[in-house]
């Protein structure tokens, strides 16, 4: 178990930018609900609650700053789903986007999935700089000419204009899932990708919108006999035939395509033994997995429940090898948390680039880090009052007891409004992008900095 030390850490981090309003009053529609790198880092994408996607591009590096690496700067925004109604069940389908997964580049332009409770759809995100003119069938307006008065033939050309970029719906792969999708993940085969939802996990093939497989179901013939659900799956980084999902009941279970078409039954299965002694009212809820990673490297998954991170070995299925606590200091306030629903929050977690170093959101705006060389762990804060170009994050500290020091932080001051839920790290850089309700923090490391300098 990792003790903190954050005087010695070594992981400094300074402010890079913030992007979203600074209004005290934020609409549910601007609420960030998915943060996404694509494969190079060159592109940072962020889906809402309003159905809306942000992508932001990372500008090229400064032939008179070489030391600066690049801001991200808007992209392209699209309204990538509108609120829908189920009228065979008379209920509404909201627009917020849940995942957003980019697919490998293979050409000029960029593909990513983005999905909703119920829809996921293929978008294509792509470039003009060069416009047609000179029709001989139509005017420049798009209205026919009157063929009798066409005397000649011209070959049509391409001009310059104003670069556009345009993003188009190429593909909706709807009414395959019965309960809310909370995952989509693509497959190292580049060709499919998997979907899931409380109960069920489907299998896509990215050209075919109107048929999916089930591979996994786990609904009881009587649902009051529901014991679980499935709250995360993901596919293996690079063996196609390997995906893991976690339960609400801590338990992970890696499955493999080659022994069966249907994988309810399992290859392997991840979960740490109980303490009796710790039981209480609240241990199913704050053992529930809120998110579940593959590293890079596809040799350890990381698990986030509410109170800590686990690192798991694919190899060894009885206990984690490595845990980390990120909110041990709220198990004195679980009844609280209950009662105001915050024990029910999501948190998802992110590995860098080498799977070194590990992160995730807790409360007061606050994102803990941990390296797993060196067992040494950091609490930052991503707030607009620190919010100078280059300022060196200050490590923060929660204390449980009466007296406090300068820099601490007491447990019954956390607001608990404040909450970072949603966080990426670039796949190449030590860079970090973090959520907190509507705004985007983009954080770089300090040592990485100075090194480029």
């Amino acid at each position: 178990m990792a003790e903190a030390d954050d005087e010695n850490s070594g992981m400094e981090w300074c402010f890079s930018q913030v992007k979203g309003a600074i209004d005290d009053e934020v609409a549910e529609a601007d609420i960030i609900s998915t943060v996404e790198f694509n494969s190079t880092g060159d592109l940072l994408a962020t889906g809402d609650k309003g159905g809306r996607i942000v992508i932001f591009q990372q500008e090229p590096e400064s032939k008179n700053q070489p030391q600066c690496r690049g801001e991200y700067n808007v992209y392209s925004t699209f309204q990538s789903h509108e609120p829908e109604f189920d009228y065979l069940k008379s209920l509404e389908i909201e627009e917020k986007i849940n995942k957003i997964r980019w697919l490998p580049q293979k050409n000029a332009a960029h593909y990513l999935l983005s999905t909703n409770d119920k829809t996921i759809k293929l978008w294509k995100i792509s470039e003009r700089d060069k416009r047609p003119e000179g029709y001989n069938l139509k005017e420049e307006d798009g209205r026919y000419k009157d063929f009798t008065t066409i005397a000649s033939l011209q070959v049509p050309v391409f001009k310059p204009m104003d670069l556009m970029v345009e993003a188009s719906p190429r593909r909706v792969f709807a009414n395959a899932h019965t309960y809310h999708i909370n995952s989509i993940s693509v497959n190292s085969d580049n060709e499919t990708y998997l979907s899931a939802d409380d109960l069920r996990i489907n299998l896509w093939h990215q050209e075919i919108t109107d048929q999916s497989f089930n591979i996994v179901d786990i609904k009881p013939a009587n649902m009051e006999d529901l014991t679980e659900v499935i709250t995360a799956a993901e596919f293996h980084p690079n063996q196609c035939q390997t995906l893991l999902y976690s339960s609400s009941k801590g338990i992970i279970r890696l499955c493999d395509l080659r022994a069966a078409a249907l994988c309810d039954q399992h290859v392997k299965l991840f979960e740490e033994p109980e303490d009796p002694n710790s039981r209480s009212f609240f241990s199913e809820i704050i053992s529930s997995i809120a998110d579940v990673k593959f590293s890079h490297s596809g040799r350890y998954m990381m698990t986030r429940d509410y109170l800590s991170v686990k690192i798991w070995d694919v190899n060894m299925e009885t206990r984690p090898i490595e845990t980390y606590q990120v909110n041990e200091y709220l198990r004195s306030k679980l009844c609280s948390l209950y009662e105001n629903d915050c024990i029910f929050d999501k948190f998802e977690c992110c590995w860098s680039g080498d799977d070194s170093v590990v992160m995730t959101g807790s409360y007061n705006n606050f994102f803990r880090m941990f390296d797993r060389g060196c067992r040494h762990d950091v609490t930052l804060e991503a707030s607009r009052e620190h919010c100078k170009p280059q300022s060196v994050l200050k490590p923060r500290r929660v204390t449980t007891g009466g007296k406090r020091k300068k820099d601490e932080i007491s447990v019954d001051s956390l607001d608990f409004n404040r909450k970072i839920l949603h966080t990426a790290w670039h796949p190449l850089d030590n860079i970090i992008a973090v959520a907190t309700t509507n705004n985007l923090f983009i954080f770089q490391d300090k040592l990485n900095q100075q090194l480029t300098n």
